[in-house]
């Protein structure tokens, strides 16, 4: 396999023929500085480019002794390439290093690379190590060896060794992702962990981090089963409370596994909103009103909107069957039903709030998702999320209590917890 190197240069040039007579790489890419305009100083460039004797064997020394870093390492002209960037731009240094990893890995998709940031600037090395770490397959490497005091190492006790980054590679990572929570964006979590392998050692993180986003993007598409399955191999201090709520979303006794849904359908609505979305987030609030009914008629009346009875019509609605000869209603009319047929707060709700639910209503059917052209606002969620908090959820924990349903579920988590 080929093995390529790429290494920042400095003032001092054994560090950089220890890392090359160490690893032996067929490829070398130095990062260098040029002549510095200011002074008109020499740059490192100097130590790869420099002809003759151009680097002192030891600083102390008057001249120079020893020619330059591929000389002194066997390196033909075709074996390495030079990088100029700048001494104390990190920024500039940073881009320079990832424009040179990328295109190595292009030139070179199957050869082994390794990024050594022991010489040059501080700012250099910073440069290197930050593009190195967004670079999962490049190993980040260093001389080291025996120190006497923190300046330098002991000369002849240099070798080339592998930085312990495995930790800060994955943190550096895995960051967006872990980030898109704060948005619910799960799905995209999964998407960006699927992209990059996990460095070694990290592989029961990346896994853990990676199967939670899983599992609570199937959660936002409503796919609780799944959710449930994933969850449970989790079980912890943190997500426990989550576990039970998926647990009661996948119950066997249908009125309390409903009851359930109807609140994670409103968390669901809620996180849309959170995004911005908020012509998908009245859509759903416009299923949770109209399945609240359903629920209420099927649980209380062993009554289906989708197939009424003839005796079940009140004399005062003027419902006609279908083609099929079915009596169906749709969210206003069964809110009737549920008014004419039930006694509890839901039958209460709807003789005192029925103006305001019809007004909320119009919202909702002015939305393009309904029967208009008006994107709904901010404001227009507000007004609606107002009213459901102070009159609609309150009736609807009255009413789950009799399905085992006590309190309102915690909203899904928006920070992720290692």
């Amino acid at each position: 396999m080929t093995q390529i190197l790429i290494c920042t240069v400095g003032g001092s040039h054994q560090p950089i023929v220890s890392a090359i007579n160490d690893l032996r790489p067929d490829y070398v890419a130095f990062i260098c500085t040029d002549k510095d305009p200011a002074t008109g100083k020499a740059g490192s460039n100097l130590q790869i480019e420099g002809t003759g004797s151009c680097i002192k064997d030891k600083f102390a020394d008057e001249k120079p002794s020893l020619p330059n870093i591929p000389a002194q390492t066997g390196l033909n002209p075709n074996q390495f390439e030079i990088k100029i960037t700048l001494a104390d731009d990190l920024d500039r240094i940073y881009l320079d290093c990832s424009q040179v990893i990328d295109d190595l890995t292009a030139r070179y998709p199957a050869a082994k690379i390794a990024a050594d940031y022991t010489g040059g600037t501080k700012s250099m090395s910073a440069g290197l190590v930050m593009a190195a770490l967004e670079h999962p397959d490049v190993e980040l490497k260093l001389v080291t060896g025996t120190r006497s005091d923190l300046i330098k190492v002991q000369d002849g006790s240099q070798f080339s060794d592998s930085a312990d980054c495995q930790q800060i590679r994955y943190q550096r990572l895995s960051a967006p992702y872990r980030q898109t929570w704060s948005r619910y964006a799960y799905s995209e979590a999964v998407a960006g962990l699927e992209q990059f392998k996990p460095p070694k050692g990290m592989r029961n993180e990346y896994t853990r981090l990676r199967e939670l986003s899983r599992a609570f993007a199937e959660w936002d598409n409503f796919n609780h089963q799944t959710a449930f399955q994933i969850l449970q191999h989790y079980a912890s201090e943190s997500l426990n409370r989550y576990l039970n709520v998926a647990r009661a979303l996948n119950d066997i006794k249908p009125e309390k596994r409903d009851a359930a849904r109807l609140f994670d359908l409103y968390r669901n609505a809620q996180r849309r909103a959170a995004q911005g979305r908020y012509d998908d987030a009245i859509a759903r609030i416009y299923r949770l009103i109209e399945w609240t009914a359903q629920w209420l008629l099927q649980t209380q009346c062993n009554l289906k909107t989708g197939d009424i009875q003839a005796e079940q019509i009140p004399a005062a609605m003027n419902l006609k069957p279908n083609r099929d000869g079915k009596y169906q209603v749709g969210l206003f009319d069964a809110w009737q039903l549920v008014k004419h047929h039930t006694q509890g707060p839901a039958a209460q709700l709807i003789r005192q709030q029925e103006k305001e639910l019809l007004n909320h209503l119009k919202i909702r059917n002015n939305s393009i998702l309904a029967h208009g052209f008006e994107p709904i606002s901010r404001a227009n969620w507000q007004l609606i999320e107002q009213w459901l908090n102070e009159h609609f959820i309150p009736m609807l924990l009255e009413e789950a209590t009799k399905a085992g349903i006590k309190q309102m579920p915690p909203q899904l988590p928006d920070v992720y917890r290692g």
